[in-house]
């Protein structure tokens, strides 16, 4: 017999059990609400090899392809076949340090005399607690925070990894997955993991979940849509805009921001609890980004600041109160563990930084345990170091013609030439993003007065070592500031105060959006930009 293996653990294989099954006696928490039936799509596993052992595919998985099963309907057929699974819905390290801007809260779900009342409507008679929940729907990674709407103070903070990676890693596939034939399915998991991690929440911290009243959701254009089940097909082609920004063009509505009864998104809150989607900026940037604006203060300060939030798609503004420019750069997932032969998203064992000294890299891991992948953070320390150390060129390749560089040589893991080219044109996504702005907006880089960094990838990144790459512009470190989840910090100004949602709702009227694709010289850029080399300080014309 062979084993099956899950984050390390090795257990003998016996024909007829389900991977649901083995799930249990790893002790790994794999959602589910259907008594393991296969009705509600929420056991949604990765197999990492051994699908030739697993019986066929059923019908209720009719809605995956690739090396997608539901734990509950794939059982081990061949007790020879060596099995590795991971579940979609797993835990990242949670980043709990954030920017923080200080309000005077003025929810809009209040307690008056001896009801809860949401803009002067009873929801329910007060029963000692409001709570309201701020969700940051991450292409990636799903971040909340639940909080006292009496006192504005945040209780508990959680994460879990987005579990529509079935429909694909980036934006752009998932639109064309829920243009076929399992339109709602994305909506359906991802609903399904909020409900889930609510559920936790609320057993953990001993509070009925209909006590939660409010609810603020924030995401790139896709996400927000996709979660409230609105069709994204229209994203998804020029001038890529959400139906939400085509209805406000034509006068059908005065905001892009939504609003809808918990109950009718089946949102396991308080059935008549507001959830509130927040505004769009515009093709491609959302509401995260218009968060992260409210989080840093751009809407207040006269400084000219620019803000990079780095994941599958970053975004890059540049501006003040005055003026601002956005543009969405289509990173991709290289850097959170995508595409990456050894790569992995920020968990225990994840290598997060690297030096090389003598020739020989010394890793440092999530969790101080042995190396099990790399994340984002060493992959731009690996790259940097390769560099510095000179055993690669600019161009990526290797200086002794060698194929691959061994970063954790007692575990057999090793980056590859494919893994460096996937890694150069993500970077160089972000590269030309951070460019094109900067040279658009037209103030040289000595009048910027701060770089904000968000995101939790960016907060554990070596700025050093980003800035020797290309990976952000080439600031001074003395000006740049890791701001954390900005998006969900904007999340829960938005859930504190209505004023903050109607400073939100009119920012995004101000900020002009830059298509990079547009831009006359962008392939030339993408190339310089693919090259492991720090930025330029001046930005040319296209004509020179």
């Amino acid at each position: 017999m062979s084993p099956l293996h899950h984050s390390g653990q090795v257990i003998e294989l016996t024909a007829g059990r389900t991977i649901f099954d083995y799930a249990d006696e790893v002790r790994v928490r794999v959602p589910t609400s259907c008594g393991r039936v296969g009705d509600c799509h929420e056991c949604i596993v990765e197999i990492k090899r051994g699908m030739e052992g697993l019986s066929p595919t059923t019908k209720a998985e009719s809605f995956l392809s690739g090396n997608y099963r539901l734990a509950c309907q794939a059982a081990i057929s061949d007790p020879g076949t060596d099995v590795e699974f991971a579940p979609l819905r797993r835990q990242p390290r949670i980043l709990t340090q954030s920017v923080h801007r200080n309000i005077d809260p003025d929810p809009l779900t209040v307690h008056e005399g001896g009801s809860v009342n949401f803009g002067g409507r009873q929801i329910d008679r007060y029963q000692g607690s409001i709570y309201g929940l701020a969700i940051d729907v991450g292409t990636t990674t799903v971040a909340m925070n639940l909080v006292d709407l009496e006192s504005g103070g945040t209780i508990h903070t959680a994460s879990f990894e987005n579990p529509q990676k079935f429909g694909g890693s980036d934006v752009m596939n998932r639109i064309a997955y829920d243009g076929g034939p399992n339109r709602g399915e994305l909506q359906q998991v991802i609903l399904s993991a909020i409900n889930f991690e609510i559920g936790d929440m609320a057993r953990r911290l001993g509070f009925h979940r209909r006590r939660i009243y409010e609810v603020v959701v924030v995401a790139n254009s896709t996400m927000r849509d996709l979660l409230f089940g609105l069709d994204v097909q229209s994203i998804g082609e020029r001038p890529y805009q959400s139906l939400t920004e085509l209805e406000l063009r034509q006068g059908e509505r005065a905001t892009t921001a939504l609003n809808v009864r918990a109950g009718d998104l089946d949102l396991r809150v308080h059935p008549d609890a507001n959830v509130y989607g927040g505004p769009l900026i515009g093709c491609h940037v959302g509401a995260d980004v218009a968060a992260d604006l409210l989080a840093v203060g751009m809407d207040q300060t006269d400084e000219v600041v620019m803000l990079v939030d780095v994941g599958t798609n970053t975004e890059v503004v540049i501006g003040n109160r005055h003026r601002m420019m956005a543009a969405s750069c289509p990173a991709g997932p290289a850097f959170e563990g995508g595409q990456i032969t050894y790569g992995m998203p920020s968990y225990d064992g994840a290598v997060e930084s690297v030096e090389i000294a003598d020739g020989l890299p010394h890793c440092r891991t999530i969790g101080g345990v042995n190396p099990q992948g790399i994340c984002g953070s060493g992959l731009v320390d690996l790259l940097a170091q390769l560099r510095i150390s000179g055993q690669m060129d600019h161009l990526g390749a290797f200086f002794d013609g060698g194929s691959e560089f061994f970063f954790a040589p007692e575990q057999g893991m090793s980056l590859t030439r494919s893994d460096i080219s996937a890694l150069a044109q993500a970077k160089s996504a972000n590269y030309s993003g951070q460019y094109i702005v900067l040279r658009k907006y037209g103030a040289p880089l000595e009048e910027i007065n701060r770089l904000y960094l968000a995101g939790a990838f960016a907060n554990h990144v070596n700025i050093d070592n980003a800035v020797q790459i290309g990976f952000i512009a080439d600031f001074p470190s003395g000006k740049i500031s890791k701001v954390g989840n900005a998006s969900l910090e904007g999340a829960t100004l938005m859930l504190i105060s209505g004023k903050m949602r109607q400073t939100a709702e009119e920012l995004v009227r101000r900020v002009e959006h830059v298509e990079l694709e547009a831009t006359p010289d962008f392939f030339d850029i993408f190339v310089e930009g693919c090259l492991f080399n720090p930025m330029a300080r001046t930005f040319e014309s296209p004509s020179g």
